[in-house]
């Protein structure tokens, strides 16, 4: 089946640039932390690898151009699940390297890596959701609040890289295997789903989209990021000492988790409060917007019924 021509073909170079870049900037990390000639079978494999990756990014970043005026996100999530399974796959073996090669502190190069996740990986997020392009939400308002909902993606984002950077970072004293390997697989899952979640929210909201109803990822965040990254990075202060925990991120947790819940109580007492017969109103009101109009030759149809037959009087 031939996909059909993108509506957005700056929207379909973007995403691609962006993605065939950080890889490439993944896969010299690689190459430079092999040395002889497995340096040339490791540059022959990912060279490999990514031209694979390229030929499946051709079809699926189209569709995603296609896609990108309207209100569903379907292949916006496939590409961004196709990019962080490849993506992370790339990183574990640099973390594996560094980890390899304790005696080779270029703490530069690491603090590099992590700048690079940190911007590639939201960047993308950014251009997939593609709210500039969402032509239906036509409220400055309600795309504003779109934004700031995503905007707690973006912040998410960041935070679960923040704790899958101490991984490769240099550290004075390294964790056990079994926590590494886990925290390292968390944060793999995390990115993988969460983002996925958003724009699976944007999808099945369609054009009547109501950011307020998108309750769906703030849940997920609070237990997934907001709570359990505080017992994580709480257990490596604590019982490893890591000094390396960022105590600004912890705060931000803390207050998200005060935010959010204030937020889901206000919410429950708005719809606790609300009288009954709005919502079988407001059902009414989308039935009616969802009614076709009649066509105009109905109407003509209607205008045109013959009235009835009066007789005329005879004179005599």
């Amino acid at each position: 089946m031939v996909p059909p021509p993108p509506t957005n073909k700056p929207h379909v170079c973007l995403s691609t640039i962006l993605i065939m870049s950080s890889m490439a900037l993944i896969d010299a990390y690689l190459v430079e932390q092999n040395h002889g000639p497995r340096k040339i079978g490791i540059c022959i494999m990912v060279m490999v690898g990514d031209i694979c990756f390229l030929i499946i990014l051709r079809y699926v970043a189209v569709w995603v151009g296609a896609e990108v005026r309207t209100a569903k996100r379907g292949y916006a999530m496939i590409l961004w699940f196709l990019y962080i399974f490849v993506l992370e796959i790339k990183v574990y073996f640099v973390y594996q390297n560094y980890k390899a090669d304790r005696k080779s502190l270029d703490a530069l190069a690491r603090k590099a890596l992590t700048l690079l996740l940190s911007i590639c990986i939201p960047v993308l997020f950014v251009v997939l959701v593609a709210i500039d392009h969402m032509e239906y939400v036509r409220a400055f308002k309600k795309r504003e609040e779109i934004r700031n909902r995503l905007f707690w993606v973006v912040v998410d984002l960041l935070d679960i890289l923040d704790i899958q950077a101490n991984l490769w970072e240099p550290q004075k004293k390294g964790l056990p295997l079994w926590a590494e390997g886990l925290m390292f697989f968390y944060c793999y899952i995390l990115l993988l789903v969460l983002p996925c979640v958003s724009l699976s929210e944007i999808s099945m909201q369609g054009i009547n989209i109501v950011p307020h109803k998108m309750l769906l990822y703030p849940i997920l965040s609070l237990v997934t990021i907001n709570i359990i990254t505080l017992f994580i990075r709480g257990g490596n202060m604590i019982l490893y000492r890591d000094a390396r925990v960022s105590g600004i991120l912890i705060g931000k947790n803390i207050l998200a988790i005060i935010l959010k819940t204030c937020s889901f109580v206000q919410y429950r007492r708005q719809l606790q409060n609300a009288p009954p017969a709005f919502g079988v109103e407001l059902q009414k009101n989308s039935a009616a917007h969802a009614r076709p109009a009649p066509t105009p030759s109905q109407v003509v149809m209607q205008d045109l019924t013959p009235l009835p037959e009066v007789t005329t009087c005879e004179h005599t």
